[in-house]
């Protein structure tokens, strides 16, 4: 691409881009638990009960609230703990997948789970290493302008990809705008908020003789022969919002109910009192004489006469913050889909039936992404597949099976399986036997001790079997 072309390019994008990193970097502050409420103090929580002029209300209390980290991290914990299993239906292909996906997958998933609920929408880049080994890692969501067409298979025609980098001899950052196609990769770079400067990144790769190995120099382009886009969107929901956004206004009513109720229980502890014809000369020696002699001195001006001294207080609603807070956070975990964790608490050693129902609002939210997650992981798959030369990558049927991370009465679980081993297959009792963490697994081990009990391993039994079978055709 030319430099006056991404130029337009990168304006005419900015502004989508612009709006949707600050969505994102608002969920960031509240995943890390820098509400809005501590926007005064850096996104520090902080107690501060001498923050105001009011002689009244002197207490400024700010503490956040880390209900969007629960809520998001509920979620990826439920979902992305066990990776999904892999199945092309071919034991040879499903254990080269699971190689290159890596031990450390499961976490990946979480993390674009976490990056999804966060920005609406994560990313995952592939490329092929200096080796030969097919690689991906994850891609900060507010690096990536997605340019699709207008049609209704919204195909994925190019991409932006803007981030931060430091240049060691200046000490300065600079930005690096990659341009992708299907075919390559053209890197520019830029200091300038305009883009007046933006420039080809001519020393980005380094260039070989495709017949020799050696280097010829340096580029700003980059042929990829991936034959497609080298970027995985795994979309959070249809729209790509981010969770945040369904809920934020219930955190913040929590954040200012709680915190004004921290601030007058400080500030109740702050009498003022009200002296009415004081007969002493100044506020110091009122002090003196109510420390040393537990008196006041009053000056009475006859019948009727109102002297003395009163106090003022605060009185707190208990009653109807209590309520407010609870009502509050109440409606939080419905809007946001979620488990309130007391709420085990109050179940006790429940059914499985009432630990389903607990589950039910955060499964639905569950499913909804476990659904669009499909078809970007499908997505990882074939391009696996593409990089092994298997020659029907893009048509291959791929089978995947989510496993849900979630509490479970292991005994009555345990007694279900033993009632109903005797009518289902070994896979099935394996996948539902509570300690059994691989299905597969346990079934091997299950077939090496029959082999052992029956005998196979053992010569002399084999023998022992033969001359049996011997003496009944004789």
């Amino acid at each position: 691409m030319e430099i006056d072309a991404m130029k337009k390019l990168l304006k005419s994008t900015d502004g989508r881009r612009v709006k949707f990193a600050a969505n994102f970097n608002k969920s960031l502050h509240y995943y890390f638990n820098e509400n809005d409420i501590t926007n005064r103090n850096n996104g520090e929580s902080k107690l501060n009960g001498d923050g105001k002029d009011d002689p009244l209300r002197r207490a400024d209390n700010r503490v956040s609230s880390n209900f969007h980290q629960l809520l998001v991290d509920q979620e990826s914990g439920y979902v992305a703990t066990v990776p999904p299993t892999i199945d092309v239906e071919d034991d040879t292909l499903n254990d080269k997948i699971k190689d290159t996906l890596g031990d450390n997958f499961n976490l990946r998933l979480n993390q674009m789970v976490v990056d999804a609920a966060n920005a609406g929408v994560a990313w995952l880049h592939y490329w092929i290493d200096e080796s030969g080994q097919f690689r991906y890692g994850i891609v900060p969501p507010d690096q990536v302008v997605p340019i699709y067409s207008s049609d209704l298979d919204r195909k994925l025609l190019a991409l932006r990809r803007t981030y931060k980098q430091l240049n060691p001899d200046t000490g300065k950052f600079f930005k690096v705008h990659e341009y992708w196609t299907d075919k390559d990769v053209t890197v520019f770079k830029s200091e300038m908020a305009d883009y007046s400067d933006l420039s080809l990144y001519d020393d980005r790769f380094t260039l070989y003789d495709v017949m020799t190995g050696d280097e010829t120099g340096t580029g700003a382009v980059l042929e990829h022969k991936l034959e497609r886009i080298p970027f995985i969107a795994f979309p959070k929901n249809k729209y790509q919002r981010p969770d945040l956004l369904k809920y934020k206004g219930l955190i913040d009513v929590y954040d200012n109910v709680y915190n004004g109720f921290v601030n007058d229980v400080d500030d109740i502890q702050q009498v003022i009192l009200v002296l009415t014809n004081y007969g002493g000369e100044d506020l110091a020696s009122f002090m003196k004489a109510l420390k040393e002699d537990h008196a006041i001195k009053m000056d009475s001006v006859g019948t009727g006469d109102k002297s003395g001294v009163d106090k003022l207080t605060i009185d707190i609603p208990v009653e109807a913050r209590n309520s407010l807070l609870e009502t509050t956070k109440s409606d939080l975990f419905v809007e946001a889909q979620g488990i309130n964790p007391t709420d085990f608490k109050e179940i006790g050693n429940a059914s499985g039936t009432a630990i389903r129902a607990l589950y039910g609002h955060l499964e639905l939210k569950a499913s909804i992404t476990e659904s669009y997650f499909r078809d970007s992981l499908t997505e990882l798959v074939r391009a696996i597949l593409t990089w092994l030369k298997v020659s029907d990558a893009d048509s291959r049927k791929i089978n995947q099976n989510w496993t849900r991370t979630a509490i479970q009465n292991d005994l009555e679980q345990a007694q279900i399986v033993s009632q109903l081993a005797q009518y289902t297959s070994d896979e099935a009792v394996a996948k539902g036997n509570p300690l059994v963490d691989d299905p597969q697994q346990e079934l091997q081990d299950r077939q090496d001790d029959v082999v052992k009990h029956d005998g196979y391993d053992n010569p002399g039994a084999l023998n022992n079997v033969g001359g049996e079978d011997d003496d009944e055709e004789a």
